[in-house]
């Protein structure tokens, strides 16, 4: 009985993709002194001339609410993990890209933001984009399955993001 459940605790370490970047895209931190700005405006507002019921509830439910919108725009992950046969996988919120299937990689500036959104864009293209983050990665991908034809991920390190999950490619376009 040992034996068996020995090998059956093992397997979930052995089998555990390793971590190779992991970035989270907080909003600014100005951001928080603007919600904390409008929280006390619109408290001071409500609660003009009542008593003090008046301050302290819409203080509260005003503040939750601020804290739960910054959260919850913050909560883009993008994610490189290793299997432990090789594949490397991007993970952005709950898509999953595997290194084989991606054809070439750049990063994109953010001179060069306005064009990649704007303009140029494939409606079809995988985007998780946010304003406060300038720069982006794009992938073209090469799956004759996926309609897809590119990722194009916001991201604070793209040379960094690109060196974890296309090595070969990375440091083949930092060559040129």
């Amino acid at each position: 009985m040992t034996s068996s459940s020995s090998p059956a605790e093992q397997t979930p370490a052995a089998d555990s993709p390793v971590v190779l970047y992991r970035e989270r895209q907080w909003v600014p931190w100005y951001w928080w002194l603007m919600a904390a700005f409008v929280v006390v405006i619109s408290t001071a507002t409500v609660s003009l001339n009542r008593g003090i019921l008046w301050v302290i509830i819409p203080a509260i439910l005003l503040s939750a609410i601020a804290v739960w919108a910054l959260l919850t725009w913050s909560n883009t992950v993008v994610r490189v993990e290793q299997d432990s046969d090789g594949t490397r996988w991007l993970t952005v919120k709950e898509a999953q890209l595997p290194h084989d299937v991606v054809a070439r990689s750049t990063a994109v500036p953010a001179t060069a933001r306005r064009n990649a959104l704007g303009p140029q864009l494939d409606p079809a293209a995988f985007i998780v984009t946010h304003g406060w983050v300038p720069e982006h990665v794009m992938l073209v991908l090469d799956d004759p399955e996926d309609p897809t034809p590119y990722w194009l991920i916001g991201s604070k390190d793209p040379e960094k993001l690109l060196a974890a999950f296309l090595p070969d490619q990375a440091g083949a376009s930092a060559a040129r």
